[in-house]
């Protein structure tokens, strides 16, 4: 026989995964997407307002960019930024408010 032949032929074999101890999300902070995590330190608006969570094309090439943070403001003036996912529930009131005519009659587009 050659050599070749002699050797052991090494083939993957399976992990029982079970026994694994799998990383923490919350104590790891880890998410799918990194735009969708939360700074621990304070933020002005201005600088959440600059954050991208997701910039790439789609399956069509188009390029998809969502915001980290969508700023809004309320009937006073004041400014507040609604995290994309944190806040998602809060963006789709507001999303519904401005579809909303002046006498509170829901406006479809």
């Amino acid at each position: 026989m050659d050599n070749q032949q002699e050797k052991q032929i090494e083939q993957p074999v399976s992990v029982d995964w079970h026994s694994k101890e799998e990383p923490r999300a919350k104590e790891k902070n880890l998410t799918a997407n990194p735009g969708d995590r939360i700074s621990d330190e304070p933020q002005s608006i201005e600088e959440k307002a600059k954050q991208v969570a997701v910039d790439s094309p789609d399956i069509t090439g188009d390029r998809i960019t969502v915001p980290t943070y969508f700023i809004v403001e309320d009937s006073d003036g004041n400014k507040e930024a609604l995290h994309h996912v944190k806040d998602a529930e809060e963006i789709s009131d507001v999303i519904r408010q401005a579809r909303v005519d002046e006498n509170g009659n829901r406006v479809w587009w």
